[in-house]
């Protein structure tokens, strides 16, 4: 572990395309547009700096002078990093030679040179081995690396990115919960409930605001079945649309819908009770698992 980095190393398990729903969520951010200082951080990329890559790749799309710097808190993983930048740089990978992209050793400190701070900071992957309790701090520490009006989106996958969700957070807080699924052979939305952020993912029983949101999914999913005729996006934007009719703060329309995902407010999600207290000070966690 690097000296002044916070966290622990874990498996590092990273896939190619694994985080495009989150990829193409940040890229839609107006903000992104907007900032001065274009600045992204993938936190805690894992064993490949292949999502950082595409991470660059996708929001150069609509931002041309974004800057991406991929932080990890094993330096092998770094040097891993660096090697494949060689032959981004060289022409021999599919990633544009001139890509603005860096790795650099680092945890939920989030070390950037020059005072420069983070306008998206995206750390997937990266708090599921530790407690609930934990994740505040976590979240704070990051928070704090964030310039004027930035966003941390802090969430979770499956291994080949089919079943994602996440929190973005300003520096006051929680701001939203967004679920983005494969809806193609999809059987009930609560798949999720597998792959939660760590401030949720225990929170999955009754009495608990997410509990009650996975209900209402599956429910509305089951009763607008007879439209999968028409294609699974008809379905599921039958469902967002039947949970924004039905009372929950849905963020967003058809535009996104269309891709699988619903955005709610994060008080419609926020957990009902405080985590229970550890003994522990929160350090968070580095690498993709």
């Amino acid at each position: 572990m690097a000296s002044g980095a916070v966290g622990t190393v874990t498996r590092g398990t990273t896939n190619t395309n694994r985080l495009r729903r989150v990829d193409r969520w940040i890229a839609s951010l107006p903000l992104l547009r907007r900032t001065a200082d274009p600045l992204v951080v993938d936190l805690g990329y894992g064993a490949s700096g292949v999502t950082a890559l595409e991470l660059h790749q996708r929001l150069a799309k609509v931002r041309a002078d974004v800057e991406v710097v991929g932080l990890e808190i094993e330096p092998g993983r770094v040097r891993t990093a660096e090697e494949q930048l060689v032959e981004v740089r060289a022409g021999r990978t599919s990633f544009d030679p001139a890509a603005r992209i860096r790795f650099a050793v680092g945890g939920f400190e989030v070390p950037l040179p020059d005072g420069r701070r983070a306008a998206v900071i995206r750390a997937f992957n990266v708090l599921r081995q530790y407690d609930e309790s934990e994740v505040a701090a976590a979240w704070e520490r990051m928070l704090a690396r964030l310039q004027p009006g930035g966003l941390l989106v802090e969430g979770t996958c499956d291994e080949i990115g089919r079943i994602s969700s996440w929190v973005a957070l300003g520096p006051e807080g929680p701001r939203t919960f967004t679920v983005s699924l494969r809806l193609t052979g999809l059987e009930a939305p609560s798949i999720v409930a597998e792959r939660l952020p760590k401030a949720l993912i225990h929170r999955n029983v009754p009495g608990e605001r997410v509990h009650d949101l996975l209900l209402d999914l599956d429910r509305l999913w089951r009763i607008h079945s007879p439209l999968a005729a028409y294609g699974p996006r008809q379905r599921w934007i039958a469902v967002a649309q039947g949970m924004r009719d039905a009372g929950w703060p849905v963020i967003g329309g058809r535009s996104r819908w269309r891709l699988g995902e619903l955005t709610v407010a994060w008080e419609a999600v926020a957990p009902v009770t405080p985590p229970p207290a550890t003994a522990t000070a929160a350090t968070g966690s580095t690498g993709r698992r």
